[in-house]
């Protein structure tokens, strides 16, 4: 039978490639796509219509405020630097410091502070961000950049950012290297469980390139009032955010990093998890906001031809900038410099940043020539003594600062309604959805009809309709699964026992979701941030179209008298869990190899497969098992729940996680059928 099943599926049946339906994943990408233009349109015409210096004003008050919002309030005070000197060493023409200080309680900040050795007193100083190196503040490329800039004249504060250089949140000592992968890995391990809480990992580099600033007010040598920032990719990231929100700095220089979205959303698409802000395109934002919040301040943005961050989106938002600049009568402080190379901090565009930063902190122009440097070798730059904070008095990190949020969080949130749930996850409910028929096929005794349900937008998700030769049982089911609906053995033997099932990939899953990644990217992250960017998250697209499809469901004759049951496995149980309580038709609900809590997200070391699974902000509002307690009378029944790591969950771990939420647990052994698992379902009995 299995077979045979494969065999219906290699048939014109296959639902990805019609005429009448196309590419799903595409047809999905491109209704995403029309509604951030939208947007994008909706700026142009808000930029465009700002004449006057008051018109700037009031646009740069609303940006710093939303950009403030969006990334979760900062810190409301400031604790303690406890800031430490371990180490230092001269070299011709400056001196290196190496420093810890503590921007959170705890959260431990490794940095070099580079000092001039003549010149005079106090410095215009430098907060060096670095990138998304794995070692941070000592890569080479950066080293050259702050040495080259104490060179002339500058004292230079390079910190690590979180989870880069000798700050690895994801540090195992047993292999030296990070479980998560430096970097991005980790910013993405962090970052997505910040958004769970309403906060974001540009949250956290943003603080610390703030409290980077307080230090440097600490230190006698350096005038408060020329320090500056600048950075490359990650760093340029940084620095543009600083922009908006620590007005002492002086000037800003952002390099690969600028451009625009309307250039960067397919290709190469959305980039690390503190790049993804929730609502930034719905919200008319975009990155040429950050240089207009800090007008007519000096801002230069260098930018490389062939880099991934399209130059035609960098050269757009430069336009715009320096008209901007120009009606605060500060259009010499608006710097363009690009340069036809690959993404990183070259020397023509680390040049450039010397020109500009003595222009406007030293009052001199120059021709910025970087002198001969010689990187140090990284160990003399450890600020800590074994090189890792994990491993010399450990650290708070992201996770553990973003994990005590969550159960502050937790003891403050009110008692969860079903209104209260579709506040919280942005439900919007779907209109009665449009069917089309594409084909069918008899073999066996078993039908299966090839079906499109048009959603939100008349965008396409493919649906297949079983129908057995023979009813029998009480159920009908509706299948969904991240695993892939079209060789699931579950399914063909609930078809075979006689019960009519339904299996439909909603939006961003199964055939609706395209597995290949861009620059390095998983697919199913760029999607879901694409979503996030939008203002909306997948979950709530996902539990409206199985909503959708449980209507079309009853709506059979084959279903009538029957008890329409939700099966769903894999990443979208959670979108299953808020669909069910979001909709009385489903009577019944079994999640399979699905976390059983957003919570145990937050707590988690280490967790996998989850980017469509974050609803930005929901644990202000709900975690998994209140959403389940909204199915009061309905049976729940979870098998075989996972850890947020994909591993199996105990069913004692997994009662703890539930707490009052009425839902049974059932393990699946290896190899069980559905008939052993659910025995209840083959028969028909309840």
């Amino acid at each position: 039978m299995r077979l045979l099943f494969a065999a219906i599926l290699a048939t014109s049946l296959l639902p990805a490639q019609t005429a009448a339906g196309g590419d799903y994943a595409a047809a999905f990408e491109t209704w995403l796509t029309r509604q951030a233009e939208r947007h994008w349109d909706e700026r142009e015409r808000t930029i465009a219509a700002l004449q006057s210096s008051a018109d700037i004003q009031s646009r740069q008050q609303h940006v710093r405020k939303t950009i403030a919002e969006l990334i979760g309030t900062l810190p409301a005070e400031k604790s303690p630097l406890n800031p430490r000197i371990t180490g230092k060493f001269q070299r011709d023409g400056y001196t290196v410091e190496n420093v810890i200080f503590e921007s959170q309680p705890g959260f431990r900040v490794t940095a070099n502070l580079y000092l001039p050795s003549s010149g005079a007193r106090p410095f215009p100083a430098v907060l060096g961000v670095a990138g998304h190196s794995n070692n941070g503040k000592a890569s080479a490329t950066y080293q050259a950049a702050f040495i080259g800039l104490v060179k002339q004249g500058f004292a230079v504060l390079a910190f690590d950012p979180p989870g880069q250089g000798e700050r690895s949140e994801y540090y195992d000592p047993e292999t030296g290297k990070s479980r998560a992968g430096i970097g991005t890995g980790e910013h993405t391990m962090a970052g997505l469980q910040c958004l769970l809480t309403g906060h974001t990992m540009a949250r956290y580099e943003i603080w610390d390139g703030i409290r980077a600033f307080d230090y440097l007010l600490t230190r006698p040598e350096i005038d408060p009032r020329r320090i500056a920032v600048a950075g490359n990719s990650g760093g340029g990231t940084q620095a543009a955010y600083l922009a908006a929100v620590e007005p002492r700095l002086a000037a800003i220089v952002s390099s690969c990093y600028m451009t625009r979205w309307r250039e960067l959303w397919s290709g190469p698409g959305p980039q690390d998890a503190e790049q993804v802000f929730p609502s930034f395109v719905s919200k008319g934002l975009d990155f040429g906001d950050f240089a207009l919040a800090w007008a007519p301040r000096p801002y230069l943005m260098t930018t490389a031809i062939q880099d991934f961050f399209p130059i035609a989106g960098a050269r757009a938002t430069y336009k715009q900038t320096e008209r901007l600049f120009d009606l605060l009568k500060g259009g010499d402080r608006a710097g363009y410099f690009e340069y036809d190379d690959t993404h990183g901090w070259s020397k023509p565009r680390r040049q450039a940043a010397y020109r500009f930063l003595s222009k406007w902190l030293q009052n001199r122009d120059t021709g910025g020539t970087e002198p001969p440097v010689q990187p140090e070798e990284e160990t003399l730059l450890y600020a800590t003594e074994t090189g890792q904070l994990a491993t010399s008095g450990g650290s708070e990190t992201v996770q553990s600062l973003n994990l005590r949020f969550a159960r502050e969080l937790a003891r403050q949130r009110p008692a969860l309604t079903v209104d209260r749930l579709r506040s919280a996850l942005g439900f919007q409910a779907p209109n009665p959805p449009v069917i089309r028929k594409l084909g069918s096929a008899m073999q066996a005794g078993i039908e299966v009809e090839k079906l499109e349900m048009l959603v939100e937008g008349g965008v396409p998700i493919p649906v297949l309709f079983f129908r057995p030769g023979a009813l029998s049982g009480k159920r009908a089911v509706l299948f969904v699964s991240t695993f892939g609906k079209g060789s699931d053995a579950d399914l063909l033997a609930l078809v075979n026992a006689g019960t009519p099932v339904l299996a439909v990939d909603p939006r961003g899953m199964g055939e609706s979701y395209k597995p290949s990644g861009r620059s390095g990217y998983r697919q199913s992250y760029q999607t879901a941030a694409r979503v996030i960017l939008l203002g909306r998250n997948l979950v709530e697209m996902q539990a409206a179209d199985l909503i959708a499809a449980a209507g079309y469901l009853q709506s059979r004759t084959e279903s009538a008298g029957r008890k329409l049951t939700l099966y769903a496995k894999g990443a979208a149980g959670p979108a299953a869990i808020f669909a069910a309580a979001l909709s009385e038709s489903i009577a019944e609900l079994a999640v399979e190899r699905s976390i059983v809590s957003y919570m145990d997200v937050a707590k988690a070391r280490i967790h996998e497969g989850l980017d469509q699974t974050v609803v930005p902000g929901i644990l202000a509002h709900a975690d998994l098992p209140d959403i389940i307690r909204l199915l009061r009378g309905r049976a729940v029944t979870l098998i075989s729940p996972t850890q947020p790591n994909g591993h199996p969950l105990s069913k004692k771990a997994a009662e703890a996680s539930l707490g009052t939420a009425p839902a049974r647990i059932v393990l699946r052994g290896e190899g069980w059928s559905i008939a052993r698992t659910m025995p209840e379902w083959e028969t028909g009995v309840n």
